[in-house]
């Protein structure tokens, strides 16, 4: 599934650093990794070209979690759903939602993430996750023993451990995206809404 790129006047105008970067050899690498991947430029990675030590570091970090396995995906992305929610990060959400989607999660888990509480669409666990997702990313966390002990009757420690690093991963994504005034980007209206 590729995203169709948006016209330059639909470019986001409230980030707070120039998305643009004339005549940089890493620029073009990443935009053309971007495009490759996506269909288009990522916001964020344009953005964090500014300090190409952090950028390079953020990817190669994003890299190798995409390729922890222990737990559940479906777990991992509705945790990380949570957190953009939490924060309030409408890139984060809208990606989240594309990735999702082509991994085959249902639509309503995805449209009814900000209101789970509520939702009877989500099992058991799902719903200790989302929890656990939101009390890690509250300003203090309000990460409980209680917690913690419920999903370790559902996970072993090695996925529990991946869990909490990948809450940890979207806190910083999230964060950094809103810091930076980066927005939506398109993602989810593009999505092949007809999968089941």
């Amino acid at each position: 599934m590729t995203i169709t790129q948006r016209n330059d006047s639909a470019t986001t105008s409230t980030a707070r650093v120039p998305l643009e970067h004339p005549g940089s050899l890493l620029a073009k690498l990443m935009n053309a990794y971007s495009r490759h991947e996506f269909g288009l430029e990522a916001e964020p990675t344009k953005a964090l070209l500014h300090q190409p030590k952090v950028l390079t570091a953020i990817a190669r970090f994003g890299m190798k979690a995409q390729k922890w396995s222990r737990l559940d995906t479906g777990l991992k992305e509705l945790a990380t759903l949570a957190v953009a929610s939490h924060i309030g990060c409408s890139w984060c959400m809208d990606y989240g939602y594309y990735l999702s989607r082509t991994h085959g999660m249902p639509i309503e888990k995805l449209e009814q993430i900000t209101t789970w509480r509520e939702s009877t669409v989500y099992t058991p666990v799902e719903r200790q996750v989302l929890e656990y997702a939101e009390a890690m990313t509250a300003t203090p966390p309000t990460v409980t023993d209680e917690m913690v002990a419920a999903l370790r009757e559902e996970m072993d420690d090695a996925q529990l451990v991946e869990l909490t690093a990948m809450i940890g991963a979207e806190n910083l994504f999230s964060r950094t995206n809103i810091a930076l005034g980066l927005s939506s980007q398109g993602f989810k209206s593009q999505c092949d809404l007809s999968r089941n």
